[in-house]
């Protein structure tokens, strides 16, 4: 019998009984780790039956290759542009990823007596970003148009789209209700008859978040921010066309809206999950005894009591795609508060304020105060400081698991400030406390490409990365100094 055939029913044999761990792992010779016993037991008795031919086995996850055109770098935005992550038709020979974006499964075993504790239970699959992709399970029918305010320009843009979903696709569209008290769009006459089958909802009054198939954002950055803001739990896929100043996170044109918006409506394009961060304010309900100053001082100059341990307490829960900002409001002191990662103190901040971003939220106010950049397939939450005082606190990049709890130091001479998203702003007051982890609910945004494709050149056509003229070679006469 062959050996692979061999190596099959032996898998199948083991994942029977339920002794091995379903993760897939990689050794340095290319075979698969099944674990550390096992994998023993497999080279004993493989080693007899295996061809030369196996010798050249290759693991995709850990070794594939990866074809690269060298044509033209990918730099700015493209004029046409085309859903599909796979090479275009043609004699150009593109990009093509064949290995995953996943790192490669680390060896479990260290040196020739140490291993791994083994937990099936904690065993987490993720699929590979590099395959993510989206597929429909009943034809969409509901589109969510949102559309940035206040922005003349975009009235043809909406006039267009509304008509192409309605008309051509036979489609609901949902708008906020402010949307269409545009006077320009009042006076249309020609508009009425569509105006007319709008299905509309005001933020904060109407959840519309099961009635919604997928999002279109007509606009900046902020619209995208917005519509992640309307979906507390699970979040339809997003499209979102570049139609405002800088555009990071909108990575489609407007000219070639029609086909770009079929292919999403059949399910032929890649995705991106974009994490957020789960947020939960939790405050102690305050008696006020007279007027009380902003910094939590009465007007007799005493610090204004809450009330006991035992108070009833106001939580409330946000949904965070950018970052949560904590910082010292109005007042002229440096912010005091205090951070904790699981339970445990780390660190105290004394400056203006911290940032606690994902991903997508780094190349946001994060890369602004000085912090790295990550991409969003990065599991990880960014903590950067706003002008800390002191020279050695840099930002730093926590596992995406973990808890973080920010309170006010008890030493605080003054309250904070929190925002989220650059919205909701409230005053964080002694006793008060903002608990921060990932959120299970992602938001899916449309790639125009892939991932890393659209990533990269949204760095270099909005923020301009690593922009230099470059330097000039030597002339033959230089070289020979």
């Amino acid at each position: 019998m062959p050996w692979w055939k061999t190596l099959g029913n032996k898998v199948r044999a083991i994942q029977a009984s339920g002794t091995q761990e379903s993760r897939h792992q990689c050794l340095p010779d290319g075979s698969s780790l099944l674990s550390t016993m096992e994998m023993e037991q497999e080279k004993i008795s493989l080693g007899k039956e295996m061809n030369p031919d196996s010798a050249s086995y290759r693991c995709s996850a850990c070794h594939g290759d990866e074809d690269w055109s060298y044509g033209n770098p990918i730099r700015g935005r493209a004029k046409s542009r085309s859903l599909s992550a796979s090479p275009a038709l043609g004699s150009t020979k593109e990009f093509r990823r064949t290995r995953s974006l996943h790192g490669p499964c680390p060896v479990t075993t260290f040196g020739p007596k140490a291993c791994m504790l083994q937990n099936p239970k904690t065993i987490m699959h993720i699929q590979d970003p590099a395959s993510q992709r989206l597929t429909w399970n009943k034809s969409p029918k509901s589109v969510l148009v949102i559309k940035k305010i206040r922005d003349a320009s975009l009235l043809q843009p909406f006039k267009a789209l509304c008509v192409y979903l309605m008309e051509e696709n036979n489609m609901i569209v949902y708008v906020e209700k402010k949307v269409l008290e545009d006077p320009a769009i009042v006076n249309d006459e020609h508009f009425g008859a569509v105006k007319k089958k709008f299905c509309t909802f005001r933020e904060d009054y109407d959840d519309i978040s099961n009635q919604i198939d997928f999002i279109i954002c007509l606009g900046g950055d902020g619209t995208l921010l917005y519509a992640s803001s309307l979906f507390q739990g699970s979040v339809p896929p997003v499209m979102a066309f570049h139609l405002g100043s800088l555009g990071f996170l909108t990575p489609f044109n407007f000219e070639n809206f029609q086909s770009q918006v079929t292919q999403v409506i059949e399910g032929n394009a890649a995705i991106v999950l974009r994490s957020r961060l789960k947020v939960k304010v939790v405050k102690e309900l305050r008696e006020k005894k007279g007027p009380v100053l902003q910094n939590g001082i009465d007007e007799n100059g005493v610090l204004a009591p809450g009330l006991d341990k035992d108070s009833p307490k106001h939580m409330v829960n946000y949904q965070v795609l950018n970052e949560v900002v904590i910082d010292r409001g109005p007042s002229s002191y440096l912010s005091n508060v205090d951070v904790y990662l699981d339970g445990h103190l780390i660190t105290t901040v004394q400056g203006d304020g911290v940032i606690v971003s994902t991903p997508t939220g780094s190349t946001a106010y994060a890369a602004a105060a000085g912090a790295s950049m990550i991409h969003p397939n990065v599991p990880a939450i960014m903590i950067t400081p706003i002008c800390p005082h002191s020279l050695s606190f840099r930002p730093i990049v926590v596992p995406a698991g973990v808890e973080l709890k920010i309170m006010l130091s008890p030493e605080a001479r003054n309250t904070a400030w929190v925002s989220f998203d650059g919205r909701k702003r409230q005053e964080i007051c002694h006793g008060d406390s903002i608990s921060i982890t990932t959120s299970c609910y992602p938001l899916p945004s449309i790639c125009f490409r892939d991932p890393v494709s659209d990533w990269f050149e949204s760095l270099a056509e909005c923020l301009h990365w690593n922009v230099r003229k470059k330097q000039n070679h030597f002339t033959g006469e230089e070289e020979e100094f």
